[in-house]
């Protein structure tokens, strides 16, 4: 038992910070739910046993393509206290699940999205194309300074 136990989180497949949440989440003591993908994408994960950042957590496949798993889903969140997930902008809500929807069936729901690059879109897009030109290829000065700024190698 930890802190966090017997709060219920519903955490939608992703990569990267999600997972991470969940992980800290549920080594706290949440209980969390992950909704899976039907079929998993080839991510060049080894077997899911040794996958650290998913311990601690049960999980169930949900096609949230189809209209009864995305049901599914929001009964699910008319059940929890907190959702993650990190999918590209605007995906779920295409998908159905996005925090407007869960937050109808779910007043109290702590809705946490994460996105490698928020909800607009890339921060440095300006740098990028910059770093991106001929002239600063040729230079490195600019390529440079894109990688230290947005985490981006461009050559």
């Amino acid at each position: 038992m930890g802190p966090l136990h017997g709060l219920r989180i519903v955490e939608l497949f992703c990569i990267g910070p999600g997972p991470f949440a969940g992980m800290l989440l549920s080594d706290m003591g949440a209980d969390i739910l992950r909704i899976d993908r039907p079929q998993e994408p080839q991510l060049g994960y080894p077997d899911h046993k040794y996958r650290t950042l998913w311990r601690n957590r049960r999980a169930v496949q949900i096609d949230l393509a189809n209209p009864a798993g995305v049901e599914t889903v929001l009964r699910l969140v008319e059940h929890a206290d907190g959702l993650i997930e990190g999918y590209r902008p605007g995906v779920a809500e295409r998908l159905g699940v996005g925090p407007e929807v869960c937050l109808k069936r779910n007043p109290r729901l702590v809705y946490g999205r994460m996105t490698g690059w928020g909800q607009d879109g890339h921060p440095c897009k300006g740098l990028l194309i910059t770093c991106a030109s001929p002239e600063s290829v040729r230079s490195r000065h600019a390529s440079v300074a894109c990688h230290s700024v947005c985490g981006e190698v461009v050559s």
